[in-house]
C-alpha cells in the first residue's frame, strides 16, 4: 500500500437511483475502511429510500441545496445547503432529492470501502411522507 491520487473514472448510478463519481474505494486504491465520492443531484432528481447497513455516511455539500427525508418512517426532515456537513449514522433509513432548479453537488465519505454492498433498498418506504404533497408543506431554506 501506498499513497495514491486518484481521477474519478465514469458516472456511476449505485442501487438507490443516484450518480456518482467515485475516488477512493476498495476498488479503486485498495482501501480497508473508507469510501469517498462526489454526487451530483440534478434539478428535479430523487434517490430511492434506503439505508446503509453498519455504515456512517458524511456528506458535505459544495454547490446547491438538497432535501432528504430520513428517520424509521422517512418522518423527519434536512435541508443540506452549500458549505453544510450533514451526518448518517449507520442503518438509517434516508431519501435524498433535488428540487431546486440548479444541481445540488457533495462530497460523500462512507466507512464501507465497497459502498454499494451495504445498501439496502426500502421498498416498504417507497409511498411513505415523502411524497409530492409532504414535499410542498416543508419550507425551502
Amino acid at each position: 500500500m501506498t499513497c495514491r491520487v486518484v481521477r474519478p473514472g465514469a458516472p456511476v448510478v449505485g442501487k438507490q437511483g443516484l450518480t456518482y463519481e467515485v475516488g477512493v474505494s476498495a476498488e479503486t486504491v485498495g482501501a480497508k475502511a473508507i469510501h469517498m465520492q462526489t454526487l451530483t443531484l440534478p434539478p428535479g432528481a430523487r434517490g430511492k429510500p434506503h439505508k446503509h447497513e453498519r455504515h456512517e455516511t458524511a456528506i458535505y455539500a459544495i454547490e446547491g441545496v438538497s432535501g432528504c427525508w430520513y428517520g424509521q418512517d422517512l418522518e423527519e426532515h434536512a435541508w443540506i445547503r452549500a458549505g453544510d456537513y450533514f451526518y448518517i449514522p449507520a442503518n438509517m433509513p434516508h431519501l435524498p432529492y433535488n428540487d431546486a432548479d440548479i444541481p445540488f453537488v457533495a462530497v460523500i465519505a462512507r466507512t464501507d470501502p465497497n459502498e454499494q454492498e451495504g445498501v439496502v433498498l426500502l421498498e416498504d418506504l417507497e409511498g411513505s411522507r415523502a411524497g409530492a404533497a409532504d414535499l410542498a408543506a416543508i419550507q425551502r431554506p
